[in-house]
C-alpha cells in the first residue's frame, strides 16, 4: 500500500473539545466534517472552524489528483504551552507510528500555531503550510478583534485583567488600613503560585462541580464547608496579630498562624468531599465515592503532619515536640497512605470489573480520544483499551476520574 500524505490541521488550544465535545484526534473526511461543524455551530467565530473546513478542501483536491492522501486534525490543551504541545506530539507519533506517512500538508489558524512547526518536522517531513486567515478581517481589525476575543477567554482575562485588578484592590486595602505592602506581596505571591501549579482551575472545577439544592441532603455539607473556610481565614487573621504580639518571626510565625487552622481547614474539606460523595451515591456514580474516599484520607493524613510539623517547628507549649516525633509521624504517614491506597484500589477494580464497561469510550481528561474499553484485568488492576487501529494497551484503574456515558482517565502529564 502507497504511504499516505497527510493533510494535517492544529487545534493547538482544543476549543474541539472546550467548545464542541469532540474528542482528538479526528482521522479521515467524515469526522474532520463532523467535527468542524460541531465547532462551528458552537461557536461561529472560531477560526479552528475554518482551518479543517480547508483542510478538506486541500483533501478531496489532492484526492481528484490521484494522491494517497489523510486528512488528520490533531488537538493540543487550553492551558496552551507545554501541555499543549505534548498532546499534539503524542498523538502526532500514533498517527506516524499507524498511517507511516510520506510527509504532510500543514494547515494553521494563526501564529500560535506556528510554534508547533519544529514539532511536525522533527517527525515528518512538511511539504507545504497554509495558514487560514478569515477574508472580512484587515489587519488592523483582524489584531483588535483577535485582542478582544481573546480577553473574552477566562484564560487569557485571568492573566491580562485579573492579576493587574487584584494587586490594585489589594493595594488600595492595605493602603487604607495602614498595613504596608508586605500583607499584598504575601497575597499576591501565593495566588501566582497557586496558578503556576495548576491548582486555581482545579479549586474552580470543584467549586463548579458542586451541585447544591436544597432538595439534596448534600447541600448541609456544603454550607457548613464554606462557612468554616470563612472560619479560618478570620482565626487566620486573628492568629496572625498574636504571633506578631508574641514576637514571632519567620518560620515560627508561619508554624503559629498554621497551628490554629489545620484542623479547622481539614474539617470544612472533609464536609465539602462529604457532600461530593452524597451527590455521587444519589446520582448512581458510587465509583467517584472511592475517589473522594481517597482525597479525605490523603488530607487528614497531610494535617497530621503539618499539625505535628508546626508543634516541632513552635515548639511553645506543652507537650513539647521533638524531630523524632515529627519523623515518627511522617513515616507512620507514608505507611497508612500506602495501605489505604492499594484497599481503595482494590475496591475500585472490583467496582470496575462488576460494571462491565466493555464497549464504552475512553477519553482522557482534555478531551482527546484513547480508544474503547474492552476489558478489566481484576487481578492486575488495569483497564485494556483498543485503540482505532486495533492495538491494546492497558492503564491503572487509579486513572479513571469518572464514568457517565464514557469512561473519562487521568493520563501521565
Amino acid at each position: 500500500m502507497e504511504r499516505p500524505i497527510l493533510v494535517l490541521c492544529i487545534d493547538r488550544d482544543n476549543d474541539l473539545y472546550e467548545k464542541g465535545k469532540v474528542s482528538g484526534p479526528l482521522i479521515g473526511r467524515k469526522k474532520n466534517l463532523d467535527g468542524a461543524l460541531k465547532l462551528a455551530i458552537a461557536d461561529p467565530e472560531d477560526p479552528d472552524s475554518n482551518a479543517i473546513f480547508y483542510s478538506i478542501k486541500i483533501y478531496e483536491q489532492m484526492k481528484k489528483d490521484g494522491h494517497e492522501v489523510e486528512v488528520v486534525t490533531l488537538t493540543g490543551d487550553k492551558k496552551m504551552g507545554y501541555k499543549a504541545d505534548k498532546e499534539i506530539s503524542s498523538q502526532l507519533d500514533k498517527i506516524v507510528r499507524e498511517l507511516n506517512p510520506v510527509s504532510c500538508v500543514l494547515i494553521s489558524d494563526g501564529a500560535s500555531d506556528e510554534e508547533i512547526i519544529p514539532i511536525i518536522k522533527s517527525r515528518l517531513k512538511i511539504d507545504s503550510t497554509k495558514i487560514v486567515f478569515i477574508k472580512q478581517a484587515k489587519e488592523l481589525e483582524k489584531t483588535y478583534f483577535v485582542l478582544i476575543e481573546k480577553l473574552k477567554d477566562p484564560y487569557y482575562a485571568k492573566t491580562v485583567v485579573g492579576i493587574p485588578a487584584l494587586l490594585i484592590l489589594l493595594l488600595s486595602i492595605s493602603s487604607y488600613l495602614q498595613l504596608g505592602w508586605e500583607p499584598v506581596g504575601i497575597i499576591v505571591g501565593l495566588y501566582l503560585f497557586v496558578r503556576l501549579i495548576g491548582l486555581d482551575e482545579y479549586i474552580g472545577n470543584f467549586i463548579r462541580d458542586v451541585r447544591f439544592s436544597v432538595e439534596k441532603t448534600s447541600w448541609i455539607s456544603y454550607i457548613g464547608g464554606f462557612t468554616l473556610f470563612i472560619v479560618a481565614i478570620l482565626i487566620a487573621s486573628q492568629s496572625f496579630g498574636e504571633a506578631m504580639g508574641l514576637g514571632l518571626y519567620g518560620e515560627k510565625l508561619a508554624a503559629y498562624v498554621l497551628r490554629s487552622v489545620v484542623m479547622v481547614l481539614l474539617v470544612a474539606l472533609v464536609l465539602l468531599l462529604s457532600g461530593k460523595a452524597i451527590d455521587a451515591l444519589s446520582e448512581k456514580r458510587q465509583y467517584e465515592v472511592t475517589k473522594y474516599a481517597l482525597y479525605m484520607v490523603g488530607f487528614t493524613l497531610a494535617t497530621l503532619v503539618l499539625k505535628v510539623g508546626s508543634d516541632w517547628v513552635l515548639n511553645l507549649f506543652e507537650p513539647y515536640v521533638y524531630f523524632s516525633d515529627f519523623l515518627l509521624t511522617l513515616i507512620l504517614a507514608i505507611g497508612i497512605a500506602y495501605v489505604s491506597t492499594k484497599m481503595i484500589n482494590g475496591i475500585r477494580t472490583d467496582m470496575l470489573v462488576r460494571m462491565k464497561l466493555e464497549g464504552k469510550e475512553a477519553i482522557s481528561e482534555h478531551g482527546t480520544y484513547l480508544g474503547k474499553v474492552v476489558g478489566v484485568d481484576g487481578r492486575r488492576g488495569k483497564l485494556i483499551i483498543q485503540t482505532m487501529f486495533e492495538k491494546k494497551y492497558t492503564l491503572p484503574v487509579s486513572a479513571v476520574t469518572s464514568i457517565e456515558d464514557n469512561v473519562i482517565l487521568r493520563t501521565s502529564e
